[in-house]
Formats: structure tokens, C-alpha cells, sequence
């Protein structure tokens, strides 16, 4: 799973990523570094396994209870109005956000810069346009794709070497869309009881929008909200997006200050403590001033997004595979070793099939710990769920 974060220019797009991947807190052998130019490693929080067996264990990953779970961010490119056209990084954008299962969309909510990311006094730009231009390069993106080839996959409709979904999802086969997908989305713009030759222009607008919609939901993370003078416009925009108020500068500060054990702070708390009297006057200045943010928007919003993302966007809960179910251990004795994962709706089997194929392939049941009860392989996973697999071809 991929979270793809994108922005114009001087929105703090690149702050929020510093402060996304630079953990406060060791966990683990985890890469919490840059893997490219453009790719990290940041973590969602949730409530570890532990708390239900009411037990403590030596991970790294668990502190105090919570839970951190690795996921894979990108920077994508910077995007510039006519990206979907190849204009300013467009093509490396559009490539970028191919790759991602959820993008957050960072905003200058402050109104500090304008289209092009040029600063300009606060308030004095709209943040809502920089919201509807990147959905209209995503929208004329998709239409893009299916416009080009539009007549050829006419043609194999009329010699039914394809049907209507076969050949949408093979346009869009790049992105990741399943054939399910573009069944849903034609369905629900009423579009299956119109002929694909009669389909119009604006038809294909208003399809490809909901596919992009669907497919690769959007994110407002409205940052520099501290200088936001009227934050009633994060209200507008909950009317037709997700959206958390942010403060990626105020976050980076914590985390390098959490880094260097100068405070106690743990990524999306709304609070800190100075925890080495060697603070400077100068870092004990601008810890105030972070304090004032706190006390405006409660967190910083950086974890908050990017757990909304994942859990409210996207809908993925959190399961823990283990090897024996009574000491809820893999075979070296580390207590709740592993965290994935998974959409909501996924079962015992697809969580074999993320551990290892051959665990899938030879699937015989598995065994809730915390019921002790046997499972089947389409036994649909609740989140904090504590699963062991028994299959015929089980590793080692």
C-alpha cells in the first residue's frame, strides 16, 4: 500500500513528508529513512493486540499499548495546472500518483501563495481552487486515458472481442482498477442502459471522475492552519471532501526535538513535555510557539492524516498473525510479532496469501486466539483480530 502526497509549490508538501518520515521514536528494523528520492516509510497508530490480553511484550513496534504499523509514502512530483498535458513535472506527477492507493492532497489553507505557489499576503488566495484544479488534472487525466483509444475500444465492442468493462479496465489496467470497478461505476451514472456509441464527451467526464473518485480518493490535508485567521473554510470544504487540519512545520519541530530528547512526544498526541533541562532559550521559544499551535488546533494533524487515510479512506483494518496462538508468538517466542494490514472485508486466507503464497496454496484453517476458535479460509477478519494459520505447506 502506497500513500501518495501531493501539492503545488510552497504549500509545505515537502515539510509535511520530513515530519511524516522522520520518526520520533525507534521501531524496530524499519527503513524510517528515504528508500528513493521520493519515497519513505511513515506508520498509522492503532491499539496494539496487547491491550486486549491485557499482557506487555517486548517490541519495539508497541508503545504502551499503541501500536506502529509501517506504510510506504511517496512525494509525488510537483503539479502545476496542464500536468495531465506533460506541463511543469506532469508526466513524473502522473506517473508518481499512478502508484498510490490514497493521495493527501496538502493545502495552504492560510491562503499564502497563489495558484502557481507564489507567495502573496495571507487570505489573499482561495485555498479552494488549488483543491478543485488538482481534481480537474486528475478528472481530465482519466478521460485522457480512455479518450485516446475511445474508438478502438468501440470497435472491439461492435466485433465482441472485448465487452464494455473487459476494455475500460484493460485502459486503466496501469492504475490498478479492477473489472468490478468500472462494472459499479457505470451502474451508478446510470450509464448501463446508454449504448457505449452514444456515450458523450461529458458522459465520459462525469464516469472517469467517479472511477477517480473511487480509485484514488483524495485527502485535504489543510495545512498551515496556525495562520489560518478563519479556519470556517475547513468546514466548506468537509462538504464534498476528507479533509484534517494541519500544521506540518509544528510537527517537524516535535519530531527532530523528540529525536534529539529534548521533549517526550509521540506522533499525533496534542500535547508534549520538555524533558531535558538543557533546552536553550531559542528552543524553548519556539516549543511556546508550537504550544500556541496546539492549543488552536489540538494535534498538528500529520499522523492524524495520515491514520484517516488509511483507516477512514481507504478502510483497512489491522490483523496479527502468529504462530502459536497460546503465547500469541512466532516460533522465536516474540510476542505479537507482526502487524498487516488489510482492507476491510478480507479473510483467513488472504491474510495467509500476504504472508507467504505457499501458506494460501496449502490452506487447511486457522484459529482465532483471542476465541480459540477454528476458522475457515472465507472467515471474514475483524480488526485487533490474532490469527494463526494452519496450512499443509506451512514454512519451516
Amino acid at each position: 500500500m502506497f500513500i501518495g502526497l501531493l501539492g503545488k509549490a510552497n504549500v509545505g508538501k515537502s515539510t509535511f513528508f520530513s515530519a511524516a518520515t522522520e520518526t520520533a521514536v525507534a521501531i524496530g528494523n524499519y527503513p524510517f529513512t528515504t528508500i528513493e528520492p521520493n519515497v519513505g516509510v511513515t506508520y498509522v497508530k492503532t491499539k496494539c493486540a496487547c491491550k486486549h490480553f491485557g499482557i506487555t511484550h517486548q517490541n519495539p513496534s508497541c508503545l504502551d499499548g499503541i501500536r506502529l504499523v509501517p506504510v510506504k509514502i511517496i512525494d509525488v512530483a510537483g503539479l502545476v495546472p496542464g500536468a495531465h498535458e506533460g506541463k511543469g513535472l506532469g508526466n513524473r506527477f502522473l506517473d508518481d500518483a499512478r502508484q498510490a492507493d490514497v493521495l493527501i492532497h496538502v493545502v495552504d489553507i492560510a491562503g499564502t501563495t497563489d495558484i502557481q505557489g507564489q507567495p502573496v499576503p495571507p487570505g489573499t488566495h482561495n485555498p479552494m481552487e488549488d483543491i478543485e484544479f488538482v481534481e480537474n488534472e486528475f478528472n481530465q487525466w482519466f478521460k485522457q486515458i480512455l479518450m485516446r483509444e475511445w474508438q478502438k475500444l468501440l470497435k472491439e465492442i461492435l466485433q465482441k472481442t472485448a465487452t464494455l468493462v473487459e476494455g475500460i479496465t484493460r485502459r486503466f489496467s496501469g492504475l490498478g482498477i479492477k473489472d468490478f470497478e468500472v462494472s459499479d461505476m457505470i451502474k451508478e451514472t446510470g450509464l448501463v442502459t446508454k449504448k457505449p456509441t452514444d456515450w458523450t464527451e461529458d458522459d465520459i467526464l462525469m464516469f472517469v471522475t467517479k472511477l477517480r473518485k473511487k480509485t484514488k480518493p483524495v485527502l485535504i490535508a489543510a495545512n498551515k492552519a496556525d495562520l489560518c485567521k478563519d479556519l470556517s473554510i475547513i468546514e466548506k470544504i468537509k462538504k464534498e471532501n476528507h479533509v484534517v487540519t494541519c500544521s506540518a512545520e509544528s510537527e517537524l519541530l516535535l519530531r527532530k526535538a523528540s529525536k534529539a530528547n529534548l521533549i517526550k512526544y509521540l506522533p499525533g498526541d496534542s500535547v508534549f513535555t520538555i524533558s531535558n533541562e538543557s533546552v536553550n532559550p531559542q528552543q524553548k521559544q519556539a516549543l511556546d510557539l508550537v504550544k500556541n499551535v496546539l492549543s488552536k488546533i489540538q494535534t498538528t494533524g500529520v499522523q492524524a492524516a495520515i491514520n484517516y487515510a488509511v483507516f477512514d479512506v481507504l478502510k483497512f483494518i489491522t490483523v496479527y498473525p502468529v504462530e502459536d496462538e497460546t503465547k500469541l508468538s512466532n516460533k522465536d517466542g516474540v510476542v505479537l510479532p507482526d502487524a498487516r494490514l488489510l482492507p476491510v472485508g478480507s479473510t483467513a486466507k488472504e491474510l495467509a496469501a500476504t504472508i507467504h503464497a505457499d501458506l494460501a496454496k496449502g490452506f487447511l484453517h486457522a484459529i482465532d486466539a483471542k476465541t480459540k476458535q477454528r476458522i475457515s479460509g472465507d472467515h471474514v477478519l475483524k480488526d485487533g483480530d490474532v490469527i494463526k494459520i494452519i496450512s499443509s505447506m506451512s514454512r519451516g
